[in-house]
């Protein structure tokens, strides 16, 4: 039998890179030593071993290493094979396998030199019982949740019965430690693991002792690197109460919610523990100096410690670019993230088919979590003989995650509208109030392959207040995500829309439907279906589209994709005949998110279109 050092680098299978480090030295020390020719011995090797073995021996066997090298003459290479089962047992005894039939030997037979090395791995040593030792953990206060070891040994990573390999015990140990370090007890501690190996009854026992070190809570939160910024900015998103047991998981999503502000390019938060060190040598001062020692244990604290690096205040982008839906685009923005304490996003988009001009204030994050907004914006479109002159007035709040978002908004809308053939514009005016919620369960919310998104709106100006006519409008999109093989992707989309008034005349055009484009039904242009007035085609009352997709993927993160669409736009249900599009499309999982390329045919209108898109919407 065989036991592992306290040190964790045990007899039977001590550390791979030391071994062959004193093994390439002694090898090096004998070729200096002889004073080497400068024409080194030809050789191969051919090394007899299951596959995963194989590539093993191939990768860290000196005699492997050594072919070639000038320096080495015959006698040094049969050193070499001479010290090769040795080295070949310490390795594979890394992967499980403590008994193995090894002979090596030079044989020239075929005119050239060749080294041979044959493995017979035998039997694999199997993992045997968990002795799981814990030390500390006790609970601090009546009111102190006790540690449970049984949850701690469920999630032991090293099941009875596995083939006991280093590399897996090394991270079932690093796994153990890791999930104990994660709540109250941060300074915990991997104290002695020992590893008893019987090579003939192909067991190991495993034994592992953890020390909690000091159960830690959260103190008070101290902020480094702030200047430019209020303070409120951090301290408005912290949820960490001081007397709160110390939580990694807490410290990450305050993290996580600093880095979303925009306001730092750095951030680091975690629990300060230097003044836990301290804390520690004040007490043992106090000790030596005759102080008595606190009547009962009690729990150390560690303050909050959040480290930012700032963004610059004010930053100035333009850009150009093309968009299949509205052709030629030219941007500037502007933001400054502090304009009398608030964050200032502004941009200048001219499109062949669309101009717009917006600025937005955000107001820092309230400790609820609410995300505060108000803005100014214009917009002109010139879309299938229908010209809009939008502006607007808006006041938002926002508030969740990532995974479940919710909105609320309050506009004041002023619109323009001339259709191609009409000498008169028409002009309509409202005060809607609309409410978004979006719910995402994706395996990867940047280039999402299984899982889906939803989203659902309703509102309307209800108020005969600035209101040319009342109305009501809910929406709702769907994209579902569903693998199939391993080499395939189903995309499935859905979108409906309704709009409900006594009169179609004085509502927004913006709050009505029209379909078509590189997110909606493609093989059409943007904005192409919908309803007929005159040479023009406008918006109507209901939207309804949905669309199929199945992406493959030949060489990731390169694929293709074939794909149908149907949907159209229309004043009554009964007119809302689907028109179809249908095509091939190259797809690219690039670092910004997927970029499409599509080619689509669009059946009402017997044309074949190019679509581009980066990302999906929502």
């Amino acid at each position: 039998m065989f036991l592992a050092r306290p040190d964790d680098r045990s007899a039977h299978a001590p550390a791979r890179p030391r071994i062959l480090a004193q093994i390439g030295l002694t090898v090096f020390g004998l070729l200096a030593a002889s004073g080497a020719v400068a024409q080194g011995v030809p050789y191969t090797v051919r090394i007899d071993a299951p596959r995963a073995l194989e590539q093993l021996l191939q990768e860290n066997l000196d005699l492997v290493r050594w072919r070639g090298n000038p320096r080495l003459d015959r006698d040094q290479l049969q050193r070499l094979v001479k010290n090769t089962p040795d080295q070949v047992r310490t390795l594979v005894a890394t992967e499980g396998y403590y008994s193995p039939a090894v002979s090596a030997g030079l044989d020239n037979s075929g005119g050239q030199l060749q080294a041979r090395v044959m493995v017979e791995p035998g039997q694999p040593v199997l993992v045997g019982d968990l002795d799981l030792v814990l030390q500390g953990f006790e609970p601090i206060g009546p009111e102190a949740v006790k540690f449970d070891p049984q949850a701690l040994r469920a999630r032991w990573s090293l099941p009875t019965g596995a083939r006991f390999r280093t590399a897996d015990w090394e991270q079932a140990k690093r796994n153990l430690l890791r999930q104990v370090m994660q709540v109250r007890y941060p300074r915990a501690q991997l104290v002695e693991s020992q590893a008893t190996v019987d090579p003939e009854q192909h067991r190991a026992l495993l034994k592992v002792v953890l020390d909690s070190g000091p159960e830690v809570h959260f103190g008070a939160l101290r902020i480094e690197g702030l200047k430019r910024y209020p303070a409120t900015i951090i301290t408005n998103l912290n949820q960490i109460k001081p007397g709160e047991e110390y939580n990694e998981a807490s410290l990450q999503a305050f993290q996580a919610r600093l880095q979303d502000t925009g306001y730092f390019s750095g951030v680091d938060v975690s629990a300060d523990m230097g003044a836990i060190l301290d804390e520690n040598i004040e007490q043992m001062t106090g000790e030596q100096q005759g102080a008595p020692k606190p009547a009962a244990a009690s729990p150390v604290t560690s303050p909050v410690l959040v480290r930012v690096t700032e963004n610059k205040q004010k930053n100035v982008s333009a850009g150009l670019g093309y968009s299949t839906n509205t052709h030629n685009r030219a941007q500037v923005s502007y933001d400054d993230l502090s304009v009398f304490g608030l964050r200032l996003k502004s941009n200048i988009i001219l499109e062949s088919l669309r101009q717009s001009a917006r600025a937005d204030f955000y107001f820092p994050t309230k400790p609820q979590g609410y995300n505060d907004s108000i803005g100014a914006g214009f917009e002109r479109t010139d879309l299938e003989g229908v010209r809009l002159s939008v502006s607007t007035l808006a006041a938002r709040r926002a508030w969740g995650s990532p995974l479940l978002e919710r909105s609320l908004t309050l506009e004041y809308l002023s619109e323009q509208r001339n259709v191609s053939g009409q000498a008169v514009t028409t002009s309509s005016k409202s005060i809607p109030l609309t409410y978004s919620i979006t719910k995402r369960a994706l395996d990867n919310l940047l280039s999402p392959t299984d899982g889906y998104v939803i989203n659902g709106t309703i509102g309307g100006a209800v108020l005969p207040v600035l209101t040319d006519e009342r109305f009501v409008r809910a929406t709702t999109r769907f994209v579902n995500f569903r693998p199939t093989g391993s080499s395939g992707t189903l995309i499935l989309r859905a979108e409906a829309g309704a709009v409900a008034s006594k009169r179609k005349v004085g509502v927004p055009s913006t709050f009505l439907f029209r379909a078509g484009g590189d997110q909606s039904v493609r093989g059409y242009a943007y904005q192409e279906l919908g309803v007929m007035e005159g040479n023009a085609i406008v918006p109507g009352r209901y939207l309804l589209t949905g669309s199929a997709e199945y992406q493959y993927w030949f060489k990731p993160p390169y694929g293709v994709a074939v794909f149908y669409d149907a949907g159209n736009a229309a004043d009554t249900l009964k007119d809302l005949h689907p028109k179809s599009g249908y095509g091939i499309g190259a797809r690219w999982r690039s670092p910004v998110g997927p970029i499409n390329v599509d080619v689509a045919y669009g059946h009402a209108v017997k044309k074949v279109r190019l679509h581009f898109s980066l990302g999906f919407t929502f």
